[in-house]
Parts: C-alpha cells; structure tokens; sequence
C-alpha cells in the first residue's frame, strides 16, 4: 500500500485495526518464549497498539516502528505519556520509559538499527501489506533480525470474496516467506462468527493463526 493510504485511515480514524485491550494471543504465548527480562521488542507497523504498553509492563523495551506520525502522536497522548523527540537517520524518535516508537517508514530499517533487538512481535504488520510488499517484508525481516524468536499473527480466509487490508496470508506462504527460521503453529482459531463484515461479503471460514518463530 502507499503511504498515503494510512495516512489518510488515520486521519479518517478508520482504524479498525485497533484492538481496545492488549492481544490475548500475546498474553497467552509470549511467556514461553522465554525472552530475557529487559530483551528489546521489534514490533513493525505498530500504530498505537496497547500490546506495546502490554510488553512493556512484562519487562521488555519496546520498539515500534510506525509509519503514522498521527497514530504515534495519539500513543503518547493516549497513555499520558510525555515524550521525547529526536532524529535517528531518516526516522523521527519518541522515547518515554522502556517504550519507543520510530516514525517512518519500516522498508527504510538498517541491520543496524534492530540489532539490539531479540524479539519480533507482528500482529498486524505481514497482513496489512499486499503480496508483493508481503514478500519484501518478509525478506527484510530475515535479513535484519538478530538471534531472538517472537510470535507472528496472520488471517487467513478467501481473498477473492473480500479486499484487503487486512489480507489473507496462507500458512504456505508464511513457511515460504521465512524458510530460514524455525516457524511453528502454536494455534489456530476460526473467527468467522465474530466478523461481521467478512460474513456480510460471503467468508465462510476465517482462520486466525498464531506462529511461534525464531530467527
């Protein structure tokens, strides 16, 4: 997607995306990936996700990368956070506590700039992107995380029925996409009956899946 695509959701406030408490699938999972207290948290495409703040209470430092300078904005705001700016190569920072969140664009990261990090946490990041930046994606990932593992979140439904974002991702192209690490499936749920709008366009099957992943 372009830029200002999201641009413009988050202006809109049509950010449907946004869950109101932090994931239940990253309650449940992330404890056993046994990370070290203090491990810093690579979360791509983070808009203004709770989860971080979730993450941040378990003891990690958080770093979100977020393309919206609206959605980091409204972060910040939101926590009652005060925080404070600075320029990191093309990326504009804001810090406040174990959590910091880089503004602009993600395809831009260096291997320098993630090296500190030992988790990956995507929830909403591989499915709000189309097949061939899904591919770049995925292949920037690779070629930048350091040692660590983390947890991946993906839908996966009839594309045909329903336009994207968010996207169906296949468990195929998940395992194609990071051939090189360890993936596992650590759950999978339908949630159809709780989408309204994929049951209005005709989605039959809604498969939510949850992947544990070291790198």
């Amino acid at each position: 997607m372009e830029p200002a695509f999201w641009h413009r959701k988050w202006a809109d406030n049509q950010i449907g995306f946004h869950q109101a408490q932090a994931n239940p699938y990253l309650q449940r999972y992330w404890p056993a990936l046994g990370l070290a207290a203090g491990s810093r948290v690579l979360v791509p495409l983070c808009g203004k996700s709770l989860d971080l703040v979730w993450l941040a209470g378990q003891g990690y430092r958080v770093r979100g990368v977020e393309l919206s300078r609206r959605a980091v904005e409204d972060f910040f705001h939101e926590q009652g956070l005060q925080a404070q700016v600075s320029q990191h190569g093309a990326f504009e920072v804001w810090r406040s506590g174990e959590v910091e969140l880089w503004c602009g664009d993600f395809f831009t990261l260096r291997v320098e700039d993630v090296a500190d990090c030992a988790g990956l946490y995507d929830r909403a990041a591989l499915i709000a992107l189309p097949p061939e930046m899904r591919a770049d994606y995925m292949r920037l990932l690779s070629q930048l995380m350091p040692s660590g593992g983390g947890l991946l979140v993906t839908l996966d439904y009839q594309q045909e029925l329903l336009a994207g974002p968010p996207f169906s991702v296949t468990d195929e192209e998940v395992r194609r996409g990071f051939a090189g690490w360890q993936v596992g499936e650590v759950e999978a749920v339908d949630v159809i009956g709780e989408s309204p709008k994929f049951l209005q366009a005709g989605v039959k099957r809604l498969v939510e899946r949850v992947y544990r992943v070291r790198f």
